[in-house]
């Protein structure tokens, strides 16, 4: 098949999430949504091992798939252009850090496991490392929620300031998805308190090595408060 319906069958896949998790077989059952109506059965591990990758890569290319779904979603959100536009020209930083919170409602259950596999290292280094997580999808996750964000909300930071604010957003929001999972009706409420508090967060985080490890330390924490072993 090719890349355009991979692409398809991705799309088709996310909304069965919610109720099948970041699984494969999210992935297999994905086709016979197909607006062609021409499949009526789910696809076999060897098909979804050739379009999205054999084992759990198939599932890490689904939760990366809702990550950037979710993040061009968020832009929509505040789109000139959109119809379903939730806010004026020139939305605050809170709002749009809420905004991108909401999206992770539907899913929350399966995001501590989903956390967990894409931080889970290739299966060599596994080995080696068995205690070892991989930090890059983590902060890469943080950096591109900021960097939306900031850019949403029309932050003109520039120079070092730039690296130092979006760093800050990035670990306030790392913070606030963590309490989601915890409790989902007060995410909202701690993440203001957080971004009040930023100026002394923003001191903390100030090099990038602290900032990483923020990073990490919390999704370690959202990974093992659920008992998930990566």
């Amino acid at each position: 098949m090719s890349s355009t319906t991979r692409n398809a069958l991705l799309k088709l896949a996310l909304p069965l999430i919610k109720d099948h998790g970041f699984t494969r077989s999210a992935l297999s059952l994905a086709v016979m949504y197909s607006p062609s109506g021409k499949h009526t059965a789910p696809l076999n591990d060897t098909a979804v091992d050739a379009l999205f990758g054999e084992g759990d890569e198939a599932r890490r290319t689904l939760m990366n798939a809702w990550l950037d779904d979710a993040r061009v979603s968020l832009r929509k959100s505040y789109s000139q252009d959109s119809d379903t536009a939730t806010t004026a020209r020139n939305p605050s930083l809170g709002n749009v850090l809420k905004t991108r919170l909401s999206k992770n409602e539907g899913v929350l259950e399966h995001l501590p496991e989903a956390f967990a596999l894409l931080a889970t290292p290739p299966t060599l280094s596994s080995l080696i490392f068995p205690l070892t997580l991989d930090p890059r999808p983590a902060i890469s996750h943080s950096m591109s929620v900021a960097a939306e964000a900031c850019k949403l909300s029309c932050d003109t930071s520039v120079g070092a300031t730039w690296y130092t604010r979006r760093a800050t957003i990035g670990a306030i929001y790392t913070a606030a998805e963590l309490h989601q999972l915890y409790s989902p009706t007060t995410a909202h409420d701690f993440l203001d308190r957080l971004l009040e508090e930023s100026q002394t967060l923003g001191m903390a985080v100030d090099e990038t090595f602290i900032y990483a490890k923020y990073i990490v330390d919390a999704w370690k924490g959202i990974i093992t408060s659920r008992g998930i072993t990566p």
